[in-house]
């Protein structure tokens, strides 16, 4: 069986007292994840660990790890005691504890898998996505539950900024740290028109090749090249 510390131990102790690299939370979501939708199954063998985490389906990015890498990674868990072996039968088999160690409930644990497994998403994005492992009846419920992680003495979870043209807001979890901001996309930083024709956006992107290639080559020429 798994050991579990007890709970005053856990209640003393930060919920992150370091920040997880991605295979680290990888592990934990893949864990999380098949313990929330599959629980006949669970915990998992090193081989079916490693199969989920590799995961084609329901992965953002999809990774490529050898069983060294999640090897050591879950050692490294180990010794912050967010992962536990389990003994018994003919494999060693691996449990998350999360729900002790963080005192999540289950909706926390089915928000946070997501986030770990497919990065930063909006309220509707985990409330779609969210069937198997717990069902929200609204978006709403799922936004009020964010707010609520979000305030707690250590937040698990933020709110990122909103970009133009965007309608939700997006959330990511901050096992792995602080979140930086994506850039805008490169459209936005070239202004147009509203309604300009693609030709005139078209001949403006040709000028500005044109310029480039001129000061490239000018640069060549003072260089010798």
């Amino acid at each position: 069986m798994s050991y579990i510390p007890p709970l005053d131990d856990s209640r003393h102790r930060p919920r992150l007292p370091r920040e997880l690299d991605p295979v680290e939370v990888r592990i934990l979501g893949a864990l999380a994840e098949k313990q929330l939708s599959t629980p006949e199954y669970y915990p998992l063998t090193l081989n079916a660990l490693l199969a989920a985490t590799n995961q084609k389906s329901n992965r953002e990015p999809v990774m490529d790890l050898k069983d060294a890498d999640v090897q050591r990674a879950l050692d490294r868990l180990q010794e912050e005691k967010l992962v536990w072996r389990v003994m018994g039968g003919r494999a060693v088999r691996y449990d998350h504890n999360l729900d002790a160690l963080w005192h999540i409930s289950r909706k926390e644990k089915a928000v946070l898998t997501l986030l770990f497994l497919r990065g930063p998403q909006t309220p509707g994005e985990l409330r779609g996505r969210s069937d198997r492992l717990n069902a929200f009846d609204t978006v709403a419920e799922v936004e009020s539950l964010l707010l609520d992680m979000s305030q707690q003495p250590e937040p698990l979870v933020r709110e990122l900024s909103r970009r133009p043209g965007q309608k939700e807001s997006r959330w990511s979890h901050l096992a792995g740290g602080a979140v930086v901001a994506e850039p805008e996309p490169l459209e936005t930083s070239q202004p147009h028109v509203v309604g300009e024709p693609l030709s005139t956006r078209v001949q403006r992107l040709e000028e500005q090749m044109a310029a480039l290639t001129e000061e490239l080559q000018a640069l060549r020429r003072q260089l010798g090249g």
